[in-house]
């Protein structure tokens, strides 16, 4: 029988999508990175509308190798990727240290509208020690809006996480990211709860300086706010954050320093924050035994390219109560959304597994 090419490019698109206990999913086959890439492709034109009912992207365990593949697009509504488990379903990419840069090396680039991310590690392994002046090695560029990562670990050096959107919001829980400088960087509002920030050797032998944050707010409120995170480090001395350009934002919220004695004494880089129209705070600082290490005060002075400025980075109470996640997302409750999509990403799994043993 000859099918008209349409109907036949329908069949085609159709192949991996099923429906089990009423959730729509399109499942991988396990490590095999070309069945991950047309499942990308697929629900990026199954879930093209704002309308459309979420999809989930089901990964086994395994290693999605990319090679120096860059800037996998993640798009359409909507769409679930959910791995196995976090440190068993690991997608990664190697850029060429020639292609080094914020803007091209991306790991996965994101384009999507309300894009959930659970249970999967990105890898970035640019060579990093060995790219020169600079090695950004972006995991997760993010140029869409309303992002949830939910148990996701991302491993690189520097650019690790890149939310490259003026006005966006998104979410991070529970989840982990690894750098060195300005690993965390970016536009838009940004929550992070309960997450674990690992800094990495800035120089091989541990000597330098690395920077988690660098904010560069432009259009939003609030900037980088970090919730009840923990701050693991190696070798490294580490500041909490600098400014990127324009009216940078970022707090420190009830926070875990595993080494103390890493954090830089002025907490946040004064010479490298270069807007004095800035702000940045920490309350609630704690070592791993619960005792406080927020200091009472915290004045550094901001020179910024035409004034100079001194800022109390040390928040009170009050001022610290303001960063709730109802007021960061008014309109928005992504921690509700999670609670939902982790259950159910849950009872699929477990379906999924049920029906792959019979």
């Amino acid at each position: 029988m000859n099918l008209p090419k349409v109907t036949l490019a329908l069949l085609l698109l159709f192949t991996s999508l099923f429906a089990t206990a009423g959730k729509r999913y399109i499942e991988v086959k396990a490590g095999d990175v070309q069945s991950l890439l047309q499942a990308l492709d697929e629900a990026a034109k199954l879930n093209d509308s704002p309308t459309a009912k979420p999809l989930f992207i089901l990964i086994p365990d395994g290693v999605y190798d990319l090679a120096d593949k860059v800037l996998t697009t993640v798009s359409g509504y909507n769409i679930a990727l959910v791995g196995e488990s976090t440190e068993g379903t690991i997608i990664m990419n190697a850029p060429d240290v020639k292609n080094e840069g914020i803007g091209t090396t991306a790991t996965l680039l994101n384009r999507g509208h309300n894009i959930y991310v659970q249970d999967l590690t990105l890898r970035n392994a640019l060579d990093y020690y060995h790219s020169g002046a600079a090695g950004r090695a972006v995991c997760w560029q993010d140029k869409g809006e309303r992002t949830i990562f939910k148990n996701v670990r991302m491993l690189s050096y520097q650019d690790t996480y890149y939310s490259y959107n003026e006005e966006c919001q998104h979410y991070f829980e529970d989840s982990e990211i690894h750098g060195t400088v300005d690993f965390i960087c970016g536009a838009g509002d940004v929550y992070f709860n309960r997450c674990r920030l690992v800094t990495e050797k800035r120089n091989l032998d541990g000597s330098g300086v690395n920077v988690i944050a660098a904010p560069r707010t432009s259009s939003t409120q609030w900037g980088y706010v970090f919730h009840e995170c923990t701050i693991s480090n190696d070798q490294s001395a580490f500041h909490l954050a600098r400014g990127w350009h324009t009216h940078p934002r970022c707090v420190w919220l009830n926070t875990c320093l595993e080494s103390p004695e890493k954090l830089a004494p002025e907490r946040f880089d004064p010479l490298s924050i270069r807007s004095a129209q800035c702000e940045f705070g920490e309350y609630g600082t704690t070592n791993t035994e619960g005792h406080m290490i927020t200091p009472a005060s915290n004045i550094i002075t901001i020179k910024g390219k035409d004034e100079q400025k001194s800022v109390e980075t040390t928040l009170t109470a009050t001022a610290a109560s303001r960063f709730t996640l109802k007021n960061v997302f008014p309109d928005w409750k992504p921690d509700k959304i999670t609670r939902k999509l982790s259950k159910q990403c849950k009872a699929l799994k477990r379906q999924l597994a049920k029906k792959n043993l019979k």
